[in-house]
């Protein structure tokens, strides 16, 4: 008994369903030409994920019923060939005081021009980014369906995503003859979650004998990424195969007999560090991102300083120097060395820079409300306008020219408030909003130590690395002058925004309670700003995002 399985690791688009068909038919074709008579392709291929409220309309539940239908029709010559595709299903029965939901995550397995099964998800995950509960039914029926040809065949029970980290439906399926399980999967990427999903499920095909092929998704879409990492599993939980992460690849993979028991062989990709999955994460992000949307380009204020560094870096690595612009706009309180420094890394990364000063358009706005502001000091009104101004520039460029204005607030500036409404906050996508700041700094680093374009140079000056932090809003400002030591800062925001500790917890962690009190406080007070900062790319396990609906109005101080 021999089958040759390919995955269709691939990049779809929400909505786009021509387009998805297209690259199903044409995986399947180019899969079958190569002796495969398996195709997997990701959870919810058909439509994309995550489609969200689109869920919810009759017209795009017909037009994906439709779309499954199109890829049966065009591959119906492929004699032989099994494909399975994701795809939502039903509807709601409504009268006038209810709604009976339907609707089903569903995925279909294709053969010579029929649907010969379907198969609805029985998990639903409702928990972090997920909201499936919102729009589906839990499934209850069990899927094994034969793939291969005359004595090749071999029984395959199909799971989605959420079914295979429970153990019913995976036991349900080997009750019902199979003898080996796929799982089509379109799961979001945070640090690790990849190789957490392979020690998951080598717990799930230890517990039942059967070894696992498991289908994922690559792409960005809105906050989003799904990394790709499509792996097999032989029956003791080894790994048998691996694909490239965020890359989209036709992944194949060999099942075969040997001494009574069904083995798995496919090409491993090697373990990756933690800092490259962020790097290609953020670099896929921006990538589908801009292109998905039909962004011309990206431009960004380059300001001499980290953050604005790491996210120029992000874009030329993601899109090209031809798409990416920056503009440097100095204050009356920006250092000599910033200027010199941002003009000394977009010459290295080959991008157009051009320099806008603010100083007339702050004197004026001072000088608008100096009448108002008689006796009163300066102070982080000043600051706001400086932010406003250059916020204001990049808008106008952006709006003359089509390019999206990329932010560059990171999640210690977002958790704390640390950012300007309208301001540095002012645009379409905020690329480095789930980074806290030590890890920009590591980020840096680990982008300077490598060269994947062979140019020799790192691209951001050291000197950006090594400088303290400013705003340089006002006279020899500093970061820690108004928070505290970013290491400590961040470690408490891990511990109370991404992983619930409490007050009293994080301070018996051995934290300050000033410290803690303070960035607890800050966290509460700013919840406004952070539902008006741009959508940005998650990358940890709890952004500000989807994962954090939190009350703008609260009184609970724990």
């Amino acid at each position: 008994m021999t089958l040759k399985l390919c995955v269709a690791q691939l990049n779809f688009i929400v909505g786009d369903l021509d387009g998805n068909v297209k690259k199903i038919v044409d995986a399947a074709t180019q899969a079958y030409a190569e002796g495969a008579r398996l195709l997997l392709t990701p959870e919810l291929s058909i439509c994309g994920y995550a489609a969200e409220d689109l869920f919810l309309r009759p017209a795009f539940i017909a037009a994906c019923d439709d779309a499954v239908k199109a890829v049966a029709w065009q591959t119906a010559g492929l004699k032989g060939m099994a494909i399975v595709v994701g795809h939502p299903t039903g509807g709601d029965s409504r009268t006038r005081s209810v709604a009976v939901q339907s609707r089903f995550n569903a995925a279909s397995v294709l053969r010579e021009g029929q649907v010969v099964a379907t198969y609805a998800k029985r998990e639903l995950p409702n928990y972090q980014v997920f909201d499936e509960r919102r729009y589906f039914t839990p499934g209850q029926g069990v899927c094994v369906f034969e793939a291969g040809e005359a004595e090749n065949l071999v029984r395959v029970g199909l799971l989605i995503c959420e079914d295979a980290w429970f153990e019913e439906p995976a036991r349900l399926a080997k009750e019902a003859g199979a003898q080996m399980l796929a799982v089509i999967n379109a799961s979001p990427f945070h640090v690790g979650k990849g190789y957490e999903r392979e020690e998951m499920m080598a717990q799930r095909v230890r517990a039942t004998g059967l070894p696992m092929v498991y289908a994922h998704l690559v792409g960005g879409q809105d906050e989003v990424v799904f990394e790709g990492h499509s792996f097999a599993l032989n029956a003791d939980g080894s790994v048998a195969g691996r694909a490239p992460s965020f890359k989209g690849n036709l992944f194949p993979a060999l099942v075969y007999l040997a001494q009574g028991a069904i083995k798995i062989e496919a090409s491993i990709e090697p373990v990756r560090t933690a800092e490259t999955d962020l790097w290609d994460a953020l670099v896929l992000g921006v990538r589908d991102y801009i292109g998905k949307n039909g962004f011309p380009g990206v431009l960004l204020g380059l300001s001499g300083g980290i953050d604005s560094a790491l996210v120029l870096a992000i874009a030329v690595d993601a899109l090209g120097p031809q798409k990416v612009r920056a503009i440097m706009m100095p204050s009356p309180y920006t250092a000599d060395i910033s200027w010199i420094d941002a003009r000394d890394m977009a010459q290295r990364m080959g991008v157009r820079y051009d320099e806008i000063s603010i100083v007339p358009q702050f004197e004026a706005f001072k000088a608008s409300l100096a009448q108002e502001f008689a006796g009163r000091p300066e102070d982080t009104t000043e600051e706001n306008i400086q932010a406003r101004i250059r916020g204001t520039l990049l808008m106008a460029l952006s709006n003359k020219f089509g390019s999206i204005v990329l932010t560059t607030g990171n999640k210690s500036e977002m958790a704390t408030g640390y950012c300007t409404l309208y301001g540095d906050m002012a645009g379409g996508f905020a690329v480095i909003k789930d980074l806290a700041k030590t890890l920009v700094f590591k980020l840096a680093r680990w982008r300077n130590a490598h060269d994947p374009y062979g140019t020799g140079q790192s691209p951001i000056p050291e000197r950006i690395i090594t400088r303290p932090p400013s705003a340089e809003l006002r006279p020899d400002q500093k970061d820690q002058d108004s928070l505290p030591p970013y290491e400590v800062l961040d470690a408490i925001v891990e511990r109370y925004m991404e992983n619930d500790q409490g007050i009293e917890s994080i301070v018996a962690d051995g934290f300050a309670r000033e410290d803690v009190e303070k960035v607890t406080r800050l966290i509460k007070i700013n919840e406004y700003k952070r539902r008006q900062a741009p959508v940005g790319i998650r990358v940890t396990h709890r952004s500000f995002g989807k994962d954090w609906r939190y009350p703008i109005t609260s009184r609970f101080r724990a």
